[in-house]
């Protein structure tokens, strides 16, 4: 054991192993110094096991210590300190337990415990709590009293998917050139093959590509061949502990968060932010100075009100037993300063906005026909076809994830947009959109991409979705794609622009149309595409929030008893 002291010889920071079956795990342990008797106390303690490596939260556990907790930052099985194969979601249940079970040993511990992380870290917690799918959840006295699951990844198949099964490329082959198979981190590595072969994710079979990353990558197959999701959230109602899940809405994995919240059986809070998946670190459009909040102050108050005692059931907490999800959390209204109740935003009705078929054509630069100045009186907004009511969907040219101009020369999407909008419009809850169309290829993923245009034609990503669809080619279906939960004021005069496509690459990989496995695909197809402006519409989460202007907005009013 290394121990590290600070200034007056108390020392801090304890470097332990800690006893799992077949590894013994590298963990540091950080203790609040010890009052003026010199006398240790004993606290609650803050577990976090994480593949990042634990040396990255030393400043994370010093608030910590400071706010009265041990802290316990452990490297899972494989990773850095800790010896073993690395299996990514493979030990996390087990370990977490033994963990906990030696923590709760210690002298410095008064038996009480978070276990926290945030992205695979969150899988990590949360798994100390529900369990996994070979290690059945701990019994109430061996589980952690509280849990805090930032940005949570929750399974290999929710990370390496859509909810439509359509597969997240981009994301998925930097994380495992980063990460996978291999005991440290290399943050950088796709980045640089990139710079080297732009070309990189383009060549087939995707299962080829630990070859041209030049290292051997033996989990990157079982990534797509995970086709269910994993036991969180099929486990999470059975949770009796208080939960704090927080999130942004720029974040691949937004919806894994609010569905945790949803599901969750004990009581529960939810904070989401317009952030990207490392949250306040990543701001999003429309964030404000408002929402740079101190998550981590807020995490250990709120541990602190469990702790107390401050927290109760979900029966006791909502007064229903439907399983209905609780009105307890904080979502931010991007472009403005407030932050709203997460309850009502997400049950706000959907405001139906039609597509409607294109006019004569005539040209207004790269938007094709030029919108009417507002829709009239009493008329739903609705979005005009500018062009491509039939487009190809060609996958070896696909539409680029991250190019958001709209090119009228090339016919490889639809586009629609909106009239200006003559007031402010606020965002606030689930949106989708149907889709009247038909492919002439047996299989076709379906992208929409809503993008908002500032009055100066500037454009800010808003929303994206997809579905897949797959039966006989030329027939009309109606496919619903689903587009995450918005949280965005949008300014008077602000236009939306949908774009309707087959790819969205290399964010996502390419459907090569032929009814085969994108993953295992060596052959492509283009594959035509009609779409019906009769029948088809955005479905937006349209209401409005009003706060006087004296109220500071502050999310920790909506996240405690």
């Amino acid at each position: 054991m290394r121990a590290t002291a600070r200034p007056g010889g108390h020392p801090v920071t304890r470097t332990v192993t800690v006893p799992s079956a077949g590894a013994r795990l590298a963990t540091d342990i950080h203790l609040p110094q010890p009052g003026t008797t010199g006398r240790r106390k004993k606290h609650p303690t803050l577990l976090i096991r994480t593949p990042y490596g634990r040396s990255a939260h030393h400043a994370e556990a010093r608030r910590w210590t400071e706010h009265g907790y041990a802290v316990a930052v452990q490297d899972v099985r494989g990773r850095h300190g800790s010896p073993g194969a690395w299996r990514p979601y493979a030990h996390e249940a087990a370990d977490g337990a033994a963990t906990l079970r030696w923590i709760r040993d210690r002298p410095w511990s008064d038996g009480r415990t978070v276990a926290a992380g945030s992205s695979y870290a969150a899988y990590c917690a949360l798994v100390t709590v529900t369990g996994d799918t070979t290690h059945p959840p701990p019994h109430p006295d061996e589980a952690p009293g509280a849990v805090i699951a930032a940005v949570p990844a929750l399974g290999t198949a929710e990370t390496a998917r859509e909810p439509s099964g359509v597969e997240r490329l981009l994301g998925r082959a930097g994380w495992w050139a980063a990460h996978g198979d291999r005991h440290d981190s290399d943050p950088a590595a796709l980045d640089r093959l990139l710079a080297r072969d732009p070309g990189l994710l383009a060549h087939l079979p995707l299962t080829a590509l630990p070859a041209r990353l030049g290292r051997a990558l033996p989990s990157w197959p079982g990534v797509w061949t995970t086709r269910w999701a994993g036991p969180v959230l099929g486990l999470a109602a059975a949770a009796r502990v208080p939960l704090l899940a927080i999130g942004g809405t720029h974040d691949p994995f937004a919806a894994d968060t609010v569905a945790l919240w949803r599901h969750w059986g004990g009581p529960a809070r939810l904070v989401l932010g317009p952030w990207g998946h490392r949250l306040t670190r990543d701001p999003g459009p429309g964030a404000r100075p408002e929402h740079h909040i101190d998550t981590g102050r807020l995490a250990a108050r709120w541990a602190r009100a469990v702790h107390d005692g401050r927290f109760t059931d979900r029966t006791e907490d909502t007064g229903r037993t439907d399983g209905a999800h609780r009105a307890h959390g904080a979502i931010a209204l991007a472009g403005s300063p407030w932050w709203c109740p997460a309850g009502p935003a997400l049950d706000t009705p959907a405001h139906h906005c039609p597509f409607e078929p294109a006019e004569p054509p005539h040209t207004s630069g790269d938007l094709g026909p030029a919108p009417p100045d507002g829709p009239p009186p009493g008329r739903p907004l609705a979005a005009r076809l500018l062009y491509g009511a039939t487009f190809l969907a060609d996958p070896a040219h696909p539409v680029r994830s991250d190019d958001l101009r709209a090119d009228p020369d090339r016919a490889d999407r639809a586009l629609l947009l909106t009239a200006p909008l003559d007031h402010p419009v606020d965002l606030l809850g689930t949106a989708s959109a149907l889709l009247r169309a038909r492919a002439d290829t047996p299989a076709a993923d379906w992208f929409v991409r809503v993008v908002a245009l500032d009055p100066e034609g500037r454009a800010a990503p808003l929303a994206l979705g997809t579905a897949r669809t797959a039966g006989p080619p030329g027939s009309d279906t109606t496919v619903r794609v689903e587009l995450g939960l918005l949280a965005r004021r949008l300014p008077a005069g602000t236009r939306l622009r949908i774009e309707v496509a087959g790819h969205h690459f290399p964010a996502h990989a390419r459907n090569p149309h032929t009814g085969g496995d994108p993953v295992t695909a060596t052959r492509l197809l283009p594959s035509r595409r009609t779409l019906h402006p009769d029948g088809s519409a955005l479905l937006l989460p349209v209401t409005e929030v009003r706060r006087a202007d004296t109220v500071r907005p502050d999310p920790a009013e909506e996240t405690h008893p």
